[in-house]
């Protein structure tokens, strides 16, 4: 394993750091006799954007599934946010865990009868179902226009918008709960280059305002070169290497100089030196067109209520 891989995360009292919301240590995934991860390890920082990359088949998504319990591991120690992912838990303990955390999968995965809006209730009914039908409306209302669609997305269905706009509205879902952590699963694939492009500031700029650690799984080298702050390679049924893009660029590995001093990688380098320098401002983009009033406070609805004290009553 490379010399950039995160080094093990230093235990507190309870079994968690921290600074290290995500913990995946010796970790096997098999389906039958086919093997997708040998002791594989991985270490999330707070407050970063995670790009995971690798080949076909190296099992990135049943990596996130397993990290997010929809997948379960053969052997090996998942922590997230302090939570042993590997053992029963209570009930309790289970909604707990889940509420911080927000899903964006391949596609969106939205359901086809449902508006966008009533799309992003589904979790707040869920996890809340004692909060008002007006709260949990209003709350909606403004995760879509958090994510940068109009207000008016709210009452279409899916059918009736674009691939961007699905990826947002998938979006906004993901982010109704106050999630900590941000898991995404090739949010920019079938995206032209405007959309992908709008679609990684906007990342960057959720990540940066409401404080998320993000999970992003992707093949596009624009969004790394973009927004990643460290990026891990999964090769050879392991997380081979954990660093910067310089830092994996020094390694002598054929897949990631393959991979990042391709053509493509050499274009996306190239481009993101360009646009740099033009980057709008935080607070510019996701959260353009809102007022005071729609970003007054995290975790609230009207009059400040707290979501997660109150349960919306």
């Amino acid at each position: 394993m490379s010399d950039l891989h995160a080094p093990e995360a230093p235990a507190t009292h309870d079994g968690h750091d921290p600074d290290f919301p995500i913990v995946v240590r010796g970790l096997r995934n098999a389906f039958g006799e086919h093997v997708i991860h040998e002791d594989l390890s991985l270490e999330v920082r707070s407050g970063e954007i995670l790009g995971v990359v690798g080949g076909s088949g190296t099992g990135k998504s049943v990596l996130m599934r397993s990290v997010i319990g929809l997948q379960q591991p053969a052997a090996g120690e998942i922590h997230v946010l302090g939570r042993d992912m590997m053992h029963e838990e209570t009930a309790e303990d289970e909604i707990d865990i889940r509420s911080r955390w927000g899903v964006l999968f391949q596609g969106g995965a939205l359901f086809s009868t449902l508006t966008v809006g009533e799309n992003v209730e589904v979790p707040l009914k869920q996890f809340y179902p004692d909060m008002s039908d007006s709260l949990r409306q209003e709350i909606a209302r403004f995760k879509v226009r958090l994510s940068g669609l109009p207000e008016e997305a709210a009452l279409k269905y899916p059918s009736e918008l674009s691939g961007g706009m699905r990826k947002r509205a998938g979006l906004a879902r993901a982010l109704a709960l106050d999630p900590e952590l941000l898991f995404l699963d090739e949010p920019t694939a079938g995206l032209d280059p405007i959309g992908a492009a709008a679609f990684d500031q906007l990342t960057r700029e959720l990540k940066e305002t409401l404080g998320l650690t993000v999970f992003l799984i992707t093949h596009d080298l624009d969004t790394l070169y973009a927004i990643c702050d460290r990026v891990a390679v999964l090769a050879d049924k392991t997380v081979i290497a954990v660093g910067t893009i310089p830092e994996l660029l020094a390694l002598d590995h054929p897949w990631i100089q393959e991979y990042f001093n391709g053509p493509r990688g050499r274009a996306a380098q190239a481009s993101e030196e360009r646009q740099q320098p033009r980057r709008e401002p935080l607070a510019q983009t996701a959260a353009r067109g809102l007022d005071a009033t729609d970003a007054r406070i995290k975790n609230t609805g009207p009059q400040g209520t707290d979501i997660r004290q109150s349960g919306g009553a």
